[in-house]
């Protein structure tokens, strides 16, 4: 079975954001990511991480303000300013808490502006954080209507013309699903780019064992094919998050 890990922003909401470390510890989740955590100071999250002995795998742009903000500047033109504070920002948390990878969000645009736009911010932000890793996701129409990044072809055309090595693509298996309905031929034509993965029951975004994605499949296709990294819980729990936790193996 591949590394598992918890996306405590969506996982362990029954409980104050603090006590989702130690949480997730408890169910066997020896690593988080964590979608915006500027809103909290990052010595109280470092405290946490050090505490559980846990790692930080990623987390996203843009701080702060998401709850009915932008979807991301890296698409928007004009934006470069605004993209370059807020990827500061980021920088600076994923630095204090040891985050592997950032997850750089294009925001709502769309046209051949855009695409340059996104271009042009990708190879400042990957030459400015050349030992940072950051990822790029393509995101489905009905969670997120308007999103750039939407298709899975657009992010392979996106890397190859970024061109750098510390930018790789983050699978979400969920979005492929929604975008597609064939995860399985997504991750066979793209699947070699992943450097992150995460899961979700699709359609619904319920715990992975609900929905069309044969999941149990896709694990033993990682084992076989030797993917070294984690796999991450991204949905939302249809009720206490530890009683729908069937679908993994802890070990």
């Amino acid at each position: 079975m591949p590394k598992f890990a918890a996306n405590i922003s969506v996982l362990f909401t029954e409980l104050p954001f603090l006590d989702r470390f130690s949480a997730a510890k408890k169910a066997g989740f020896d690593a988080v990511e964590i979608l915006f955590p500027y809103d909290i100071a990052a010595r109280d999250i470092l405290g946490c991480l050090q505490a559980t002995e846990q790692e930080l795998l990623l987390i996203n742009t843009p701080p702060p303000n998401w709850t009915g903000g932008d979807r991301g500047f890296a698409a928007i033109p004009g934006g470069q300013e605004r993209f370059q504070h807020d990827f500061r920002r980021a920088l600076r948390y994923a630095g204090v808490l040891g985050a592997n990878m950032i997850h750089v969000m294009s925001g709502i645009a769309e046209g051949t502006e855009a695409h340059d736009t996104m271009i042009e911010n990708l190879r400042w932000a990957t030459a400015f954080a050349p030992s940072q890793k950051l990822t790029i996701e393509p995101i489905n129409q009905v969670d997120m209507p308007g999103y750039f990044l939407n298709d899975f072809g657009l992010a392979a055309g996106i890397l190859d013309e970024v061109s750098a090595p510390n930018l790789t693509l983050q699978f979400d298996a969920y979005h492929a699903h929604m975008i597609t309905g064939d995860m399985k031929a997504v991750w066979e034509a793209h699947g070699a780019r992943a450097g992150h993965i995460q899961i979700a029951g699709a359609p619904g975004r319920n715990e992975p064992h609900t929905g069309h994605v044969d999941y149990p499949a896709f694990f033993n296709l990682l084992d076989k094919e030797g993917y070294q990294g984690y796999v991450s819980a991204e949905y939302h729990p249809a009720s206490i998050t530890t009683e729908g936790l069937d679908w993994v193996n802890h070990r």
